[in-house]
């Protein structure tokens, strides 16, 4: 196990892909609610478009965290956060400008409200940010704990595990608080938290075979195999 602070390959750009599904699904969750016309028990399994994708976002976290370690993992979790902060200020500020006369034919305010204006309004914001900051680290540090109580042994078990509490309170969160801001009908709530949650644990665990390749990639190009033994937990510390 190496533990000093060293330039890794791969750190980076793991980083990076993790920040892009992060916005790219923040974005899809405010553009539309897709409806398969799938059913369990009669409570329809409707989601947000954002579902499709941000279940990676937890499957980059497992990584992070099983190679580099909970503190790696806390920094890219702190960068994603800033960045979708970042989004819906951007957003907040266009959408208060001014729109150009031929735009406002063709597309209009209106249109930017019910779209891109839901990435920016203070309900979707606080929902999101607040289900993401929660989530990820009830992940990250799950997994963190699992692997050294399981002395790095199945590695499912572990993704799999921090994945049913971490997507748990990531949707849980979400949901509620986009209703109580009015984001959501509170008629559909229950059958959003259902869908989600399901689709999201079924993509981890779909993808554990291609986990366990990057994984193992990862740990043996980098030369790194981060047990969280002595590790500071407390999710507000920047230290690396």
């Amino acid at each position: 196990m190496i533990t000093t602070n060293r330039a890794y390959k791969y750190y980076d750009f793991i980083m990076a892909l993790f920040v892009a599904v992060l916005l790219i699904s923040n974005i899809a969750s405010s553009a539309k609610i897709i409806d398969w016309g799938v059913s369990i028990f009669g409570l329809p399994l409707a989601f947000d478009a954002g579902t499709l994708l941000f279940p990676i976002s937890y499957i980059f976290g497992d990584i992070l965290t099983e190679v580099y370690g909970y503190k790696k993992a806390r920094r890219v979790i702190w960068s994603g956060f800033g960045a979708a902060l970042l989004m819906s200020l951007t957003f907040w500020i266009v959408g208060l400008m001014p729109g150009e006369a031929f735009w406002e034919e063709y597309a209009g305010q209106d249109a930017f409200n019910a779209i891109l204006g839901g990435v920016a309004t203070g309900g979707i914001v606080i929902a999101s940010l607040g289900a993401y900051f929660a989530g990820e680290f009830s992940n990250s540090y799950i997994l963190a704990r699992m692997k050294v109580a399981m002395q790095g042994r199945q590695l499912w078990a572990r993704t799999i595990g921090s994945t049913l509490v971490g997507q748990g309170v990531d949707t849980i969160i979400f949901v509620v608080l986009a209703a109580l801001f009015g984001v959501f009908p509170w008629e559909i709530v229950a059958s959003l938290i259902v869908a989600n949650y399901i689709f999201k644990v079924a993509i981890e665990i779909l993808f554990t075979p291609v986990t366990y390749a990057v994984v193992g990639f990862l740990k043996k190009s980098e030369q790194e195999d981060y047990y969280d033994r002595d590790t500071n937990f407390n999710p507000f510390s920047l230290a690396s």
